[in-house]
């Protein structure tokens, strides 16, 4: 998510928690996975829906490590956001009326996922990503199926609850995220007296807090519950503070394709509707998951559970 987009974003509805998707209407809106053949250098001809036709398959596009939403174990892709796109991959089939589906699967990253849409590599990108307006120029989003925030992990055995308790400290963030820019806007418009300590990556601003060198760690809230689920006692931490930023994170796919879109917004808000998007985040949340049997705890967050009353594709960012 740009700088900008958050701030924009953050300014708009941060401080209204209960009210996220009200305030985007208002703004408005076991097998191994199958192995694809080297990429194209250039875009196959036809869009998504005719290439799906011809080969007969769902590519769906996964991350390595963004646990619990797409990840990678013991050789095959999985996660929540993935069983989202295996329920895509499904509907796309009965719309094309291919007698069976398959879902092949190819790694992307941060950095390739984008591409490979528009290369026509993927069908649909399945991993942490957020609807942006500047990635929608790229491709585009569905309804959002989680929302992240901005938030802090510190000590179970402090008094932490708040980021105004944490005046005077303290606090650490990655270096080049919007977690380390929001936190600090967070602390000036509440008043609050922090140092902000750049971190070089996440398990090492998650273990300052551990070892006592800082009060607190701020990152996406998704992130913070599994550093803790990870740890060797998640009981000693425990996850802080109301949202400083949203992040709406959804699957991306081809844009200008409305045939495309339709099949797969009409998807997303069966599994809604059906009450199956929960089960898919109880499976994966709060219920023990591969490889290492961990459990995050991580209860639905109240701006997803709210999104999910007005399901729209909208995001005013």
């Amino acid at each position: 998510m740009t700088l900008a987009s958050h701030a924009l974003w953050s300014r708009r509805c941060a401080r209204m928690p209960a009210q996220w998707a009200l305030c985007l209407l208002a703004a408005a809106a076991g097998s191994a996975p199958a192995q694809i053949p080297p990429p194209a250098t250039a875009k196959p001809p036809g869009g998504a829906l005719h290439r799906i036709q011809a080969r007969g398959s769902v590519v769906i596009g996964h991350r390595e490590s963004s646990m619990p939403l797409s990840y990678v174990a013991d050789g095959v892709p999985m996660g929540c956001s993935v069983d989202v796109c295996r329920s895509i991959a499904q509907a796309l089939g009965r719309h094309l009326q291919l007698r069976e589906t398959r879902v092949d699967y190819r790694q992307v990253t941060s950095s390739t996922r984008f591409d490979a849409i528009e290369k026509g590599e993927v069908d649909l990108e399945c991993g942490s990503t957020t609807n942006t307006a500047a990635r929608r120029q790229r491709v585009a989003f569905t309804i959002p199926h989680f929302v992240a925030s901005s938030r802090m992990v510190v000590l179970s055995s402090q008094p932490y609850e708040r980021i105004e308790d944490l005046d005077g400290k303290v606090v650490a963030s990655t270096t080049g995220t919007t977690n380390i820019d929001s936190l600090a806007k967070e602390a000036l418009a509440k008043s609050v007296r922090i140092r902000v300590e750049p971190a070089a990556d996440h398990a090492q601003g998650f273990a300052w807090v551990v070892q006592g060198k800082v009060q607190a760690f701020a990152m996406d809230d998704v992130l913070l519950f599994g550093l803790r689920a990870s740890h060797g006692r998640p009981e000693d931490l425990k996850v802080i503070g109301k949202p400083m930023t949203i992040e709406p994170y959804a699957i991306a796919f081809e844009k200008n394709n409305p045939e495309l879109k339709a099949v797969v917004d009409a998807e997303l808000r069966r599994l809604i509707q059906t009450r199956e998007l929960h089960r898919l985040y109880g499976k994966w949340f709060t219920a023990p998951i591969p490889p290492r049997g961990i459990n995050l705890g991580m209860r639905m967050p109240h701006l997803l559970v709210d999104s999910l009353k007005y399901p729209t594709d909208y995001v005013p960012q």
